[in-house]
Parts: structure tokens; sequence; C-alpha cells
């Protein structure tokens, strides 16, 4: 597989049109049935330095791949991420829990020192869910936030890339640390997202307050009999 290495040519023309911090958006763990999603964030200004070797589409590198990047694209730029729980999921549903992550990760920059004053968040899809979400507390006098969604930003886009390698990272790490109390779940390998594995031990034992149950009774009668993923848990 070919993977296409991202580049700053999108954050530099929006950096040349006058904002003055691009903050790339991505999310993680949108189709899985437990565990939180995750949103990361990296930022980038007109001084930001050549992008890290080997920096793609977490989707498009392996496991070692990301955790060893994960530090690089952290000394490359200010990034931080948000995440929404299950629980949150369920009661809410996907697109504000992806807000809310989406909120926090930005909050966490703002705390880092990171203005919002004069960004532009680019949102990795072909669907806005940030902006409604963005509390007043984080939100401008002036004007909104601006968002530009770009579908494979993520690909195409060196500060999305990095946030989802953040992203990935971050949350990885907290299905497999999840996986010592749950072992049964196989989460250390599936991290949440549906598998024979998973779903034989939902059978076996229940449900655990990880997993999203709203989405599991949707499941019920595809994936727990047949054992087959269903598109809405792709991805």
């Amino acid at each position: 597989m070919t993977v296409v290495r991202p580049s700053l040519r999108v954050e530099k023309k929006l950096l040349g049109d006058g904002r003055v911090t691009v903050i790339g958006m991505d999310e993680v763990g949108r189709g899985a049935i437990a565990g939180p999603v995750a949103v990361g964030v990296a930022a980038v200004t007109i001084d930001v330095g050549r992008v890290p070797q080997g920096l793609a589409d977490s989707k498009l590198l392996t496991a070692a791949r990301r955790e060893a990047l994960d530090p690089v694209v952290r000394r490359w730029t200010r990034t931080a991420v948000g995440m929404a729980s299950a629980e949150v999921v369920d009661q809410q549903g996907i697109v504000p829990a992806l807000g809310q992550a989406g909120a926090a990760a930005l909050g966490a920059l703002v705390s880092d020192g990171v203005t919002l004053d004069g960004a532009v968040v680019v949102l990795d899809g072909s669907f806005d869910w940030l902006t409604r979400a963005v509390p007043a507390t984080l939100r401008l006098p002036a004007h909104p936030l601006e968002v530009v969604v770009r579908v494979k930003a993520d690909r195409d886009c060196a500060s999305v890339a990095a946030a989802s390698v953040v992203a990935k990272v971050a949350r990885d790490a907290l299905m497999t640390a999840a996986h010592d109390e749950a072992p049964h779940y196989a989460w250390a390998s599936n991290k949440g997202y549906g598998s024979t594995a998973h779903y034989d031990a939902i059978r076996a034992v229940g449900a655990h307050a990880l997993h999203r149950k709203s989405w599991l009774h949707q499941a019920s009668s595809v994936a727990l009999d047949g054992f087959a993923e269903l598109d809405a848990f792709a991805g």
C-alpha cells in the first residue's frame, strides 16, 4: 500500500491569507462499540518547522510507527486530545459527543497558551460537528471560530495527520489499559471496535461500563448473532 505523505500546502495557504494559527483536527473511535470517541488537535503557525519524517494519517500507520511518531509530533507543534465517554455517546449521540470532544481538545490548547484569535480549524470530513459545540468561554467576541471542513484532510494536511496520530495513540493507550481490567473483551487488540472475540465476550459475560449500550442494542440482531460488523461501526 502506498502511503500518501501529507504536506503543509493547505496550512501555508491559510496562513498566507491572514490566519494566525491553523488547527488541524481529526477524530478516532467514531465507529467503535466500546470506549470514548477521541478528537486530536495540532496547531501550526507561520514558523512551523518541516513536517516530521514518516507522518501520515494514523489509519495508514502501524501501531509501532504511531507510537514512535507521537512524541515527535508533540515536539513539532502544540497538540491536545479531548474525549467524550461511551455514556455521552449513548445519552447524546455520536455527533454531539464528537463536538464535546473537539471542544475539550480546543480548550486544552487554549490552556496551553494557544490563542483562537485569528485561528482556523481544518476539520477532517464532510460535516462540521464542531461549531455548535464550542462553548461560550471559547467563543471570540467579534466573530465565531472559523472551521474549514475538508474531505481526506487527514491524508493531505500535516496538521490534521498529526492530530490523528496523537488522538489514536491516546485512545489506544486508554483501551489497552482497560484490557487489564476486562481481558475477555480483547480490547488490547481490537481497541473497542467490533470483532468476533469482542462480540463473543459480550454474549458470554454481558456489556461493560465502557460499552456504548445503545449501539449494542442496534447491532444485536446482526453482530451478536452473526458476528458481522455493521457498516455503521466501520472506520
